[in-house]
C-alpha cells in the first residue's frame, strides 16, 4: 500500500477527509420513512391544489378573475415540475 504525505500533496492534487458515523439499520429505516412521508404529503398537497385549479378553469360558474389565478397557479406548478425533472442532480 502506498503512503502519501498529506502535508505536501503533489501538484494539481487536493485531498479531502471526512468522518461520518455508521448508520444503524433502524435509524436508516426511520429516516427513510420520514422522507417518504414528507414527499408524499408534499406531492398530495400539490396535486390537491392542481386539482382545485383545473376544476376552477373548467367551471362555468368561475369568474374571469378566478380563472386567471387558477391558470397562474397551474403554470407555476407545471414550471416547478419541469424544473425539478430537468435539474441536474
Amino acid at each position: 500500500m502506498r503512503t502519501l504525505d498529506l502535508s505536501a500533496p503533489p501538484q494539481n492534487h487536493t485531498y479531502t477527509v471526512s468522518l461520518s458515523p455508521e448508520e444503524k439499520h433502524s435509524d436508516r429505516f426511520v429516516r427513510l420513512a420520514k422522507e417518504i412521508i414528507l414527499v408524499a404529503l408534499a406531492a398530495g398537497f400539490v396535486i390537491l391544489i392542481g386539482w382545485v385549479c383545473v376544476h376552477t378553469l373548467f367551471s362555468a360558474q368561475a369568474t374571469a378573475e378566478e380563472k386567471k389565478w387558477a391558470m397562474s397557479t397551474v403554470t407555476a406548478i407545471s414550471g416547478g415540475l419541469v424544473g425539478y425533472l430537468i435539474h441536474p442532480h
